[in-house]
């Protein structure tokens, strides 16, 4: 019986059928116009299992969601209540693991003024970083906690920041010979969390 019979008569989706047929091994015949399910299957016993098949899926798929959201849940969680420090232990607590040395980075670009014959434009480059520096700051910060989150730890100490600043170059490309172009790269400033993954319990 064809695949496009069988899905008009018990309101199937034919394409999912043939996945279907072809994944249980089946037997069947291809053709321009689909499958044709062999005569010695129970058409009724076929659509039945696909559709218990089916809903199977959906039913793991949706426990898989569940389950993804679930630990995002618990991550978040965790993360907020995740304590740092500079120094390198917290009153009233006690470190009962050190898992190691982490860290988290992130970067932003900031475009330079340029002078042209006819077009200028003007990058006030102090007041730009200012802006960004507060964001990449938290989140090389974020990085750092899911690093120690991906450890089983709860807290970071010993957290400091490195700053790295790659100045601008100017780049001479040709798009021809007689069409030079003056290419006018970015500042780049880069941060960098650093610290020590520490599991804490609090005192009695």
């Amino acid at each position: 019986m064809k695949t496009s019979r069988i899905a008009q008569q018990y309101y199937v989706d034919k394409k999912e059928l043939e996945s279907y047929i072809v994944e249980n091994g089946l037997k069947h015949s291809a053709g321009l116009m689909g499958f044709d399910l062999d005569d010695s299957y129970n058409v009724d016993e076929v659509v039945a299992s696909f559709k218990q098949h089916k809903d199977q899926k959906i039913a793991a798929a949706k426990a898989e969601q569940e389950a993804r959201a679930q630990f995002e849940a618990e991550k978040q969680k965790a993360m907020a209540s995740m304590l740092i420090t500079s120094g390198f232990n917290f009153d009233g607590y006690t470190i009962t693991k050190y898992s190691g040395y982490i860290s988290g980075d992130d970067v932003v670009e900031i475009p330079r003024g340029t002078k042209g014959a006819i077009f200028n434009t003007a990058t006030k480059v102090g007041d730009a970083l200012s802006n960004a520096l507060v964001q990449i700051r938290r989140n090389a910060l974020r990085e750092l906690k899911e690093a120690a989150f991906a450890l089983g730890c709860n807290a970071v100490v010993g957290v400091d920041f490195d700053y790295i600043t790659l100045d601008p170059q100017t780049s001479n490309g040709a798009l021809s010979v007689q069409n030079e172009r003056t290419v006018y790269l970015p500042y780049v400033f880069c941060v960098t969390a650093n610290g020590n993954a520490v599991v804490i319990e609090k005192d009695e």
